[in-house]
């Protein structure tokens, strides 16, 4: 099938690589020029795991192109995949002007029956307007009504987890689509049925239902996972304060089958580029519609406020006033597997570093480039802070001369460093882990000041030879 992928971001260029690699023939637009000569010329903008190898397969075998011709890419596609960006708006709502944007090119350059997809999170009535833009464009070209050029608005909502984005689109768990119960929705479920095939093989993982339900579902699904991180976060906080262990209540719950493992572990806060702006935009739309989302309005409060757990830890250990102090900060991007910055929780610890007169040496395995943009516009107006924040090139070397390291980001090659050297490059061996690697009582054995998420703070006593 002849696809138009519209957005190069995280989702257009997944789905559009996929897409491909199943055999369809791709075109994906991006208005960026230089986005699309990295891809263009065999580069990948963003790291996600498998990605760059999918693309030179896809690319080698001419079934995927990357363009700025916008007639071109609606001309090109029988299915007009929108997935472009929905940043927050300033009151939380997401913002659809790219989304628009797409839907009137798609109206303006029709060429025969095209299905438009939502693909972008988009609040409930998108596919209305999406219509009513398109449908603005065909009577401006005398073509309203046209059967030859009519179109129908899908939902199909992505379900994509950064740094594991290929194996959920290859391998999903379920593929949600919203369509109309009208003679135009048949035609575009068929295309959409034809389309998703390879993936249903084995059994049938697509749920069809109307167009609004499919544009909730994704709300629905990211706003229970940002409230399971938000609830375990909420009661860590307890647990360090009444002395229990949260690591142990975790492995105490998560058995029920009721409740399960995933999305339980306490740490210093949510972040990315979809949790805080989705359940930003859900609160929004309840807002909008007379109603009041209790739950995800203190879902948002606890996040925010776990960004600034171990910055309190810190400052309860070493105290307010920390111009004399240089620390180790391991991991930038919000979550391992990606170079993704967005409400990442490194960049307000960092800032908040700063901000007591601290030095910050950090370190990301992907991500520095990406933090020295970001971190950069962050402190734009505080020259004297940016003077003061190092991005360095090995985790060894973040932490030479520092006083403590601090823990935001659980790659892989944090979890089992090599502690003797760490206790040799850090003045003090104190660690304030955002993520809860280590163990506390090991870590106490190993003479290290060991600060985590909702566990007890432990001490080796030398002269008792035991953990107290």
């Amino acid at each position: 099938m002849k696809i138009t992928i519209v957005g190069t971001g995280y989702v257009g260029l997944v789905t559009g690589a996929c897409l491909a690699e199943i055999g369809n023939d791709v075109f994906c637009l991006d208005v960026d020029p230089r986005k699309t000569e990295i891809l263009n010329n065999g580069g990948v903008p963003i790291h996600e795991p498998g990605l760059e190898e999918m693309l030179r397969r896809t690319r080698a075998a001419g079934r995927i192109q990357f363009s700025t011709d916008v007639k071109a890419s609606v001309e090109h596609g029988e299915i007009q995949f929108i997935a472009v960006g929905t940043p927050p708006d300033e009151d939380g709502s997401a913002d659809l002007q790219y989304v628009l944007a797409a839907a009137r090119n798609i109206g303006k350059y029709s060429n025969g029956f095209k299905v438009i997809v939502d693909k972008s999170t988009v609040p409930v009535g998108t596919a209305l307007q999406v219509r009513r833009v398109v449908e603005e464009e065909l009577k401006a070209r005398g073509l309203e009504g046209s059967e030859k050029h009519g179109f129908s608005v899908v939902s199909n909502p992505e379900f994509l987890k950064e740094g594991a984005a290929i194996e959920d689109f290859m391998r999903p768990d379920r593929i949600v689509i919203g369509i109309d119960d009208d003679r135009a929705g048949a035609r575009a479920g068929e295309k959409m049925m034809r389309l998703y095939m390879p993936f249903n093989r084995n059994h049938e993982r697509t749920l069809y239902m109307d167009v609004r339900s499919a544009e909730f579902t994704k709300y629905a699904a990211n706003a229970m996972l940002a409230t399971r991180i938000s609830f375990m976060n909420d009661l860590s906080n307890l647990a360090n304060t009444v002395g229990a262990d949260i690591e142990s209540v975790r492995r105490g719950i998560g058995p029920d089958p009721r409740i399960g493992y995933h999305f339980l572990y306490a740490g210093c806060g949510y972040g990315g580029s979809c949790f805080p702006k989705d359940v930003q935009a859900l609160v929004q739309t309840a807002r909008e519609n007379g109603h009041q989302l209790r739950v995800l309005e203190a879902v948002e409060a606890v996040n925010e406020d776990q960004k600034e757990v171990l910055v309190r830890k810190i400052v309860k250990r070493m105290g307010e006033d920390l111009r004399d102090r240089t620390f180790a900060l391991w991991g930038l991007a919000f979550k391992p597997q990606t170079d993704d910055m967005r409400e990442a929780s490194s960049r307000r610890i960092a800032q908040s570093l700063l901000a007591r007169g601290a030095t910050v040496r950090a370190y990301d395995p992907v991500a520095m480039q990406e933090a020295e943009r970001v971190l950069a516009l962050d402190l734009a107006d505080r020259p004297d802070d940016m003077k003061r924040l190092h991005l360095v090139g090995t985790q060894h070397e973040a932490l030479k001369g520092g006083d403590a390291l601090v823990i935001v980001t659980e790659w892989k090659e944090f979890k089992s460093p090599d502690f003797g050297l760490l206790k040799s490059e850090l003045k003090m061996p104190v660690i304030f882990d955002g993520r809860n690697l280590y163990e506390p009582e090991a870590m106490a054995e190993l003479g290290i000041d060991y600060y985590a998420i909702g566990r007890p703070h432990v001490e080796f006593d030398n002269n008792a030879d035991r953990i107290v």
